[in-house]
């Protein structure tokens, strides 16, 4: 009986001895040679990474710094952080060194045509593999390019010169569609920018009535958004946004003059009236006589 009792005993004891803490595993490092330890914690109630920024909003030249904290130590594996704008495209990406405390934090100048939207911007941070990722977002208020020289454009088939200011393209045709009422210009890009155009009203308006109305714009045939930033009584500026690799911008408006202009339209017409009354004049003579 004393026997059994204490063999018991032993094996208790035995399995006790093998028994691992289930929050923390000690592993070798496959991110070295040096056999340096790191610890990955196993408590699904702490988050595998964290991520935040010190505002809410930001404005054109403020700093904004992201900062998180792991769950786990892992030597040499930095953090990915990436921004993406309003749009989706990601505008910044960076590895960020994680400390041994379990803690990292970068800071970013916004600066760029990346950067030129308002709205919501985005931060995703992973550590390692997806699902050690988190992410957060801010607002911010847009970035300010500096003021370009202003460029200008004859549109094609009439005597209208357009002025505009392009960013991260090039403008390489202007022509009018008095079908659709628009303007189409060609355009080739390098990066996702701005065109910035001024539209004389006697080449395109667009009307509702005696009233303003607005254009529509599309963007290889697909509906984009714009903003009219000036409006006078002889034209009318849009600021139309475009993503790498478009190449037509097309304004549609109500109203457009055909392809030959208002000045060709009228010498035309001119010529037209010299001919009927020189008509009127010869006719006469040429009347058979019975």
């Amino acid at each position: 009986m004393i026997f059994v009792l204490g063999f018991s005993l032993l094996v208790i004891v035995s399995s006790a001895s093998i028994i691992v803490p289930a929050f923390a595993t000690v592993l070798q490092s496959p991110y070295n040679s040096t056999r340096e330890n790191y610890v990955i914690t196993m408590n699904s109630s702490v988050s595998p990474i964290t991520v935040t920024t010190d505002n809410q909003s930001y404005s054109d030249g403020n700093k904004i710094l992201i900062s998180g904290y792991t769950r786990d130590y892992i030597p040499n594996l930095p953090i990915t952080v990436m921004i993406r704008n309003p749009l989706g495209n990601i505008i910044m990406i960076a590895q960020v060194p994680l400390r041994t405390d379990k803690t990292y934090s970068t800071i970013v100048i916004p600066g760029g045509t990346l950067w030129q939207g308002t709205g919501t911007y985005e931060v995703d941070v992973t550590f390692g593999t997806v699902a050690r990722s988190a992410k957060t977002t801010f607002q911010f208020s847009g970035y300010e390019l500096p003021i370009t020289p202003t460029n200008s454009f004859v549109v094609e088939g009439t005597n209208y010169t357009i002025t505009y200011d392009i960013t991260d393209g090039k403008v390489l045709g202007m022509r009018t569609d008095s079908q659709a009422k628009s303007l189409l210009v060609a355009i080739q890009t390098s990066n996702d920018g701005i065109l910035t155009i001024t539209l004389p009203r006697s080449l395109i308006d667009a009307k509702s009535g005696s009233l303003d109305d607005q254009y529509f714009v599309l963007l290889d045939g697909q509906e984009a958004d714009f903003s009219e930033t000036n409006t006078t009584l002889t034209d009318r500026t849009l600021s139309i946004p475009f993503v790498d690799g478009t190449e037509e911008i097309e304004i549609i408006g109500t109203q457009v003059v055909p392809e030959f202009g208002p000045i060709v339209a009228l010498i035309l017409a001119i010529a037209i009236i010299s001919i009927l009354a020189l008509s009127a004049k010869i006719g006469p003579r040429y009347i058979l006589r019975k």
